[in-house]
């Protein structure tokens, strides 16, 4: 099964999730700056990196697992993602799009607008860093759920839930 999370840049919810998945990152607790601020990719890319495929490991279940910044367009980008699948004669049962937008809150989105689009790191990386902490139980539940959901038929039901 491939796994995508997708988020507006790539650059925070989405890495984390991933992060999480892979186990790189602590379900027990919240991690600290410093593990934060080590996810590959966590607040690097660039505008030219939307809608770009991050391949981010394999999980212990052998699932790749990937991130991508998409923008406003995600409803557009999991239709896309769905209809390739197809395309490259895959069942669409074997893709799990997930959006991560929901578990982004203000400070996330001040932090990553101040540190990527202004440019100011040193402003925005400690204020993203914080939202990333704010939100994280949220997205350590919605990641668990992603892991159990392979067992479900009704995958969408279970990613939707806040």
């Amino acid at each position: 099964m491939k796994i995508i999370y997708h988020c507006y840049g790539g650059a925070h919810s989405s890495v984390t999730a991933a992060a999480i998945h892979l186990g790189w990152l602590p379900t027990d607790r919240i991690p600290g700056n410093e593990e934060i601020k080590a996810i590959p990719y966590f607040d690097r890319p660039i505008t030219r990196d939307h809608g770009r495929l991050q391949f981010m490991g394999n999980d212990e279940f052998g699932n790749d697992i990937y991130v991508i910044g998409r923008r406003s367009a995600a409803t557009v980008f999991e239709n896309m993602a769905i209809g390739l699948a197809g395309v490259y004669g895959f069942s669409p049962d074997q893709l799990l799009v997930v959006n991560v937008m929901p578990y982004v809150n203000w400070k996330m989105m001040v932090g990553g607008f101040t540190s990527r689009r202004l440019g100011l790191k040193a402003i925005g990386r400690p204020v993203v860093t914080a939202g990333v902490k704010f939100s994280y139980w949220k997205i350590v539940s919605m990641v668990n759920r992603i892991k159990v959901c392979k067992a479900s038929r009704n995958k969408r039901e279970l990613i939707q839930v806040k």
